[in-house]
């Protein structure tokens, strides 16, 4: 990595490094431009890497735990990243302790706390205001076109929506564990209509249980082909799932991502009464 800026390598929602996402993480990007910080994430590869800088003036929180932070993909900037806010709040526990951190981010402000737990640490993410929308027929129609799958695959009980909680992402949910399992799609194709709708992922869901899920993202706006966890469509997810019912308002979901990559990861996803905002929680270690 030819920069003078330390860069740091965590995965988030695994202990495990070969588990979860891996994310670049730059805890120190003063003087860094956006150019910079793009290249360096194009040069790890990950699905995106976190960048620090001061906070902006005005923003609540602990002085030296309050910060900017921008995320790249290989390709772009993004507005908000999940994991690779987890990632980097578990590399910050690691450095300044546990407690709560504030992210100023292009979507809005994230508090996040990180926790330790069986010698874990731990981070929780509250999400901006979430919302979701309808997705027009000829658009449902040419995402499942890309990604090759007949309508009748689709599963009636979850509807699909674009889901929003700091990025947008199409929420299309799997009749089977057979047919999320089976992903082959057309890359150019599904990127096209991503940029066309402004989609971070697209979020594929298999449900095993009343509050239990099988997930999968594929990421080509960001040069990927899948993104192994996805803390951000995570809470999107959360907050999908409550508006329409399908879940009980106060709720504590399992998302499962990531195992037919072989970097298998856990997001929990907490709804509470009363708050709009979605809670995502994972662990994270860091990649040697």
């Amino acid at each position: 990595m030819t920069t003078k800026h330390e860069v740091l390598r965590f995965t988030a929602f695994s202990r495990d490094p070969e588990g979860g996402n891996p994310a670049g993480v730059v805890l120190d990007a003063e003087g860094l431009d956006a150019a910079g910080m793009l290249a360096i994430a194009a040069e790890l590869g990950y699905s995106e890497s976190a960048f620090l800088t001061a906070p902006p003036e005005g923003l609540e929180g602990e002085p030296g735990r309050a910060f900017t932070i921008r995320y790249f993909s290989p390709r772009a900037e993004v507005p908000f990243c999940g994991h690779a806010t987890v990632a980097t709040a578990v590399a910050l526990g690691e450095r300044i302790g546990t407690g709560d951190l504030v992210f100023a981010t292009r979507a809005g402000t994230v508090p996040v706390t990180v926790t330790e737990k069986d010698g874990a640490l731990r981070a929780t993410l509250t999400t901006v205001e979430p919302h979701s929308e309808p997705v027009a027929d000829a658009d449902l129609a040419e995402a499942l076109a890309a990604l090759d799958w007949p309508a009748a695959d689709l599963d009636p009980a979850l509807p699909p929506r674009i889901a929003f909680a700091g990025a947008r992402h199409l929420v299309l949910g799997a009749a089977t564990r057979e047919r999320l399992a089976d992903l082959a799609y057309d890359f150019d194709r599904l990127e096209a209509l991503m940029r066309r709708l402004d989609l971070t992922t697209v979020q594929l869901v298999w449900r095993e249980s009343e509050r239990v899920f099988h997930v999968r993202d594929p990421f080509p706006v960001g040069g990927v082909i899948e993104d192994p966890a996805t803390g951000a469509a995570a809470g999107a997810f959360g907050a999908y799932a409550r508006e329409l019912g399908l879940v009980p308002e106060a709720s504590v979901l399992t998302l499962h991502q990531g195992a037919d990559m072989g970097r298998p990861g856990v997001l929990t996803v907490e709804l509470r009464e009363g708050d709009k905002r979605v809670r995502v929680t994972g662990t994270g270690a860091r990649i040697a």
